[in-house]
């Protein structure tokens, strides 16, 4: 292990190097879980999900180990920084990024829904933004479509960026990913959740309305859409797609973050090369 990348409730990820000296992001359960048969059965579970889905937006498992003394999940390490580092640091991105960003997070929910599985948990700090594009990150919580719906008390997710159903512990479909996909641009373009993050969040999510005053106009009428309060008046992934290629310019080939935010990743870059530098041969 060369760098603490991240941590999270049920463990921390580490930058590493494979034999082939390839960087990888291993994430090992925290030792006071490894005992639980919970938490071990829950570990399993990401890392089935995690395999499962291919795509050019995902970060894809290498190698994992949900049966060891202490069990790992290895996947490529990609170089970026999460949504919710850069928009605190650089403040929102600016629209033409926002809908590179959101077409780039339907296209990885395709590949996940394509997979027969719920991501569950989109939200700024489970999207990594790189040179060539976003990636929707972490598992822990996905769930298989045809999956018993959990009940209110086994609630998991975070509550700024579920959606209704999820928040009410009913039948979670992918639609309620295309809710926190909504909500997530939101946040992207205009900095903060479009319901807000206080404890009272759950009740806005459910009865109120968002706060869209901030976002781009060309934006608002599909993520208003996404914000359906019922899951069958969102657009699926496809349809986000479609609409937000449509507001996109023309410029392939050309860096699609802003520059501040583009600097973030070199520096990021640096700090992985010094530190790989010194790494140990596997």
């Amino acid at each position: 292990m060369a760098a603490k990348l991240g941590e999270g409730g049920m463990g921390k990820v580490f930058l590493a190097s494979s034999p082939s000296r390839r960087l990888v992001a291993v994430k090992v359960i925290r030792s006071e879980l490894v005992g639980d048969p919970h938490w071990r059965e829950r570990f399993r579970r990401e890392v089935a999900s995690a395999q499962s889905v291919s795509g050019f937006y995902t970060a894809p498992v290498v190698d994992a180990d949900p049966d060891a003394a202490n069990p790992w999940l290895a996947t490529q390490y990609i170089n970026g920084v999460s949504l919710s580092a850069a928009v605190a640091e650089r403040g929102p991105l600016p629209e033409q990024a926002a809908c590179r960003l959101g077409a780039g997070l339907a296209e990885a929910l395709i590949a996940i829904h394509r997979a027969g599985i719920v991501h569950r948990d989109l939200k700024p700090s489970n999207v990594l933004l790189a040179a060539d594009g976003p990636r929707v990150i972490d598992f822990g919580i996905a769930r298989p479509l045809d999956a018993v719906p959990l009940s209110r008390s086994q609630i998991l997710g975070t509550p700024a960026y579920m959606s209704p159903e999820q928040a009410l512990g009913e039948g979670i479909t992918p639609q309620s990913d295309v809710f926190s996909l909504g909500a997530t641009l939101v946040y992207a373009a205009v900095g903060a959740a479009p319901f807000g993050a206080d404890r009272k969040v759950r009740g806005r999510i459910v009865y109120g309305e968002p706060d869209l005053s901030g976002l781009p106009a060309p934006m608002r009428g599909l993520v208003t859409r996404c914000l359906s309060k019922e899951a069958v008046d969102r657009p699926s992934p496809d349809q986000v797609l479609t609409a937000l290629s449509t507001l996109l310019d023309a410029h392939y080939g050309e860096e699609w973050l802003p520059t501040d935010v583009a600097s973030l990743i070199g520096e990021n870059q640096e700090t992985v090369t010094q530190v790989t530098a010194v790494l140990p041969s596997p």
